[in-house]
């Protein structure tokens, strides 16, 4: 039995050294593309889409993830009781509306007028209409948006934010909301080390 083994030892020593050996004198022919050209941290190989964006959310392909552009907002403009009358320090918020919409070009808007339960439904019905047109005017006439992607909706008191029929409350259910929708797509971005707010 040790004769056999000692056989079988000596046959698989002889058999490894047997082996042919080559030698590595020149470069190896690399198979894929390793380079990452446009710094997403996907391998040419891989990438689909060559030129993303800096600081993209990406995919495992280096193509950036996007997202429907579907924002809902209330304006925080305050109104008077009885009035459609806009302050003009609230046009600081119009205007974040307005920049939104000259980003993203194939954007609408619906601006939402409410009202709080002081009065008929009819008057309150016209008023709210007349508070989101004066909205709507403002976007366009000071803004710059044409008037074609802007549509104004007035709900009277239909769909109050506090039912409690409080001064407060009737305070805040005298608002705007703007709701914007599109074709449009936005790229989300990925948070590191490294963003700064601009």
């Amino acid at each position: 039995m040790k004769y056999l083994i000692l056989l079988l030892a000596m046959s698989l020593t002889v058999g490894c050294s047997m082996r042919d050996i080559v030698s590595m004198d020149g470069q190896t022919k690399q198979a894929f593309d390793l380079n990452d050209n446009d710094n997403d941290g996907v391998i040419m190989a891989r990438e689909r889409c060559v030129e993303t964006v800096m600081g993209a959310s990406i995919d495992n392909y280096g193509c950036p993830t996007v997202s429907d552009i579907n924002e809902r907002q209330e304006l925080q403009i305050l109104f008077e009781n009885d009035s459609d009358y806009i302050n003009p320090r609230y046009y600081q918020q119009i205007e974040q509306v307005a920049k939104l919409m000259k980003m993203y070009p194939n954007t609408l808007v619906t601006i939402e007028g409410h009202c709080s339960r002081t009065g008929s439904y009819e008057h309150n019905l016209a008023l709210s209409q007349a508070r989101a047109d004066n909205v709507v005017k403002v976007l366009s006439d000071t803004f710059g948006i044409a008037s074609v992607r802007l549509t104004a909706t007035g709900f009277s008191y239909d769909q109050p934010i506090d039912l409690s029929e409080t001064p407060e409350a009737n305070e805040a259910n005298r608002r705007v909301m703007a709701e914007v929708t599109g074709d449009d797509t936005k790229t989300d971005m990925k948070w590191h080390i490294y963003t700064v707010d601009q």
